[in-house]
């Protein structure tokens, strides 16, 4: 059985490939089509269309707005019939509009899964994401076979928002955790000692982590490739701060972060990797 994927951007791509690659059919949507021609897949003309042709379809968009736009945009889902669908979304959406599309998608008869994923673009094509789900437990264990071919890590947290409220909390540390590396690094190299020398001295002490692992190599050959951007990081922490505010308390590292994030934009880095923040940060 066919399904469908929408979104072709750096971790959608690695995403539907994976699926690919095992053997998943797949039809395909991006807003800009010539990004799925190199898929081998076939492409929707729209994701109404692509609704029409698939009884579940993925989707990693870069945010609400974009989701809502699918969903319930001029050639969106709700141009068609429902009934029975399943959408998997794994976008890091805002969680009060994650609500409105468990609600408007139920109201059609349809079933919405809130996916987020943990990891990015090596994840994804290694099939070792962590996937956090929410959402109707039916709908969830028929898809769960697609999902682990993403992720050989899931989390189902059933009541709907909290896959994402969990995904935006995950999100405080990555970012947090990303710029204290690319500060120490800065440091050390201002205090005379080797950039190499100094992340390997953080891998063996307190920097130990998953993020120094998988960004050591970007931050020492300053490859800063896409694997999740600036831009991306900054819209969660953006999120997160509406979650704290609902909570009524205080987001104190997380807004400090994320107004670091911001400088990215003036300093044309936000499309970059967010490790590219260490190039912000060493110029201070």
């Amino acid at each position: 059985m066919k399904i469908g994927f929408i979104g072709l951007g750096h971790l959608g791509k690695s995403m539907a490939k994976r699926l690919l690659s095992e053997g998943v059919e797949l039809i395909v949507w991006n807003r800009t089509r010539e990004k799925a021609l190199d898929m081998g897949a076939e492409i929707a003309e729209s994701p109404a269309d692509l609704l029409t042709r698939t009884e579940t379809i993925f989707v990693n968009l870069f945010d609400s707005t974009a989701v809502e736009s699918v969903i319930a945009g001029k050639e969106g889902f709700l141009r068609c019939d429902c009934r029975g669908k399943t959408i998997v979304d794994t976008t890091t959406n805002h969680f009060e509009l994650v609500a409105y599309f468990h609600q408007v998608l139920k109201d059609r008869g349809a079933f919405y899964l809130e996916a987020p994923v943990l990891g990015s673009v090596i994840p994804a094509q290694q099939g070792t994401l962590t996937v956090l789900v929410s959402g109707d437990k039916d709908a969830f264990d028929r898809t769960l076979p697609y999902i682990q071919k993403i992720g050989n890590t899931v989390f189902y947290l059933e009541k709907p928002t909290l896959a994402t409220k969990m995904k935006l909390i995950n999100n405080l540390a990555l970012g947090s955790f990303m710029a204290t590396l690319a500060e120490a690094v800065a440091i050390g190299e201002d205090c005379g000692i080797e950039k190499a020398k100094v992340l390997d001295i953080l891998a063996s002490g307190a920097g130990n982590s998953a993020i120094l692992n998988a960004k050591r190599e970007k931050i020492l050959k300053e490859d800063f490739s896409t694997h999740f951007s600036s831009a991306l990081i900054y819209k969660d922490l953006h999120y997160l701060q509406d979650l704290a505010r609902t909570l009524k308390r205080p987001l104190l590292t997380g807004s400090v972060i994320k107004e670091l994030f911001g400088m990215t934009f003036s300093k044309k880095l936000d499309a970059l990797d967010l490790s590219a923040i260490y190039c912000l940060i060493r110029e201070f």
